[in-house]
């Protein structure tokens, strides 16, 4: 007997993944600005481009854990960036980015709380 299919559940803000050079991205807004950011780096304007960069959170040098159903010791809470790169035009400083259609309370929290404890400021694309 056949299984029925499962539909598949849509993405809460409506944003369709969209897949560059093998890499998936969740939405054509990240995977727009990663194809400019690959062209800034051809072009020697930005270096060190990395996806996904992960900021994990620390108080007091112990991890921050949310315990849950699944997690009964709880997982690692972080923030997970879209794009993280050495910008020519500020000194080769690192700059973070996140590609973001809604910014929620939620998300502006995150980011500060990598504020706080990297000295990261993240750029909303």
């Amino acid at each position: 007997m056949a299984r029925p299919k499962r539909r598949r559940s849509r993405n809460k803000y409506g944003a369709k993944p969209e897949y560059v050079n093998g890499h998936r991205f969740a939405s054509g807004r990240e995977a727009n600005r990663y194809r400019q950011l690959l062209l800034m780096e051809t072009a020697g304007e930005i270096a060190d481009l990395e996806l996904q960069p992960k900021f994990p959170f620390e108080i007091n040098g112990r991890p921050v854990l949310i315990k849950s159903a699944g997690y009964p010791n709880g997982r690692r809470a972080s923030y997970t960036a879209d794009f993280k790169y050495r910008d020519r035009k500020h000194g080769w400083r690192d700059t973070v980015e996140d590609a973001k259609g809604a910014d929620t309370s939620a998300s502006r929290l995150r980011r500060a709380i990598v504020a706080a404890q990297y000295g990261v400021e993240i750029v909303l694309i």
